[in-house]
């Protein structure tokens, strides 16, 4: 096991998904998954409180834009890293990223 994991925080809002992330980054050593999340405002407060080192964060959250998720957790935990994940294959939502 490596000194330090990387401590992850998923964000999807669809459970399948956020179940097979999970059981994969968990084959990996080098990672931890710190909280699994559907909804977005509450990711934000995690986010702050926990301080992860990656975020995975789907771009299509129901309530709030995961682009408005990411730039409030940029403002609570500005070191934190985030990896936009998204099943969107339109232009226009990649452009405003």
């Amino acid at each position: 096991m490596p000194a330090r994991s990387i401590r992850v925080l998923v964000l999807d809002d669809y459970q399948s998904w956020r179940d097979y992330i999970c059981s994969l980054l968990q084959t990996k050593p080098e990672f931890r998954v710190v909280a699994e999340l559907a909804d977005g405002l509450e990711a934000v407060q995690k986010a702050q409180r926990l301080k992860p080192d990656l975020i995975l964060l789907d771009i299509g959250l129901p309530a709030l834009h995961g682009l408005e998720v990411a730039e409030r957790i940029c403002q609570v935990a500005p070191a934190v890293k985030i990896i936009f994940l998204t099943l969107h294959s339109d232009a226009d939502v990649v452009v405003q990223l």
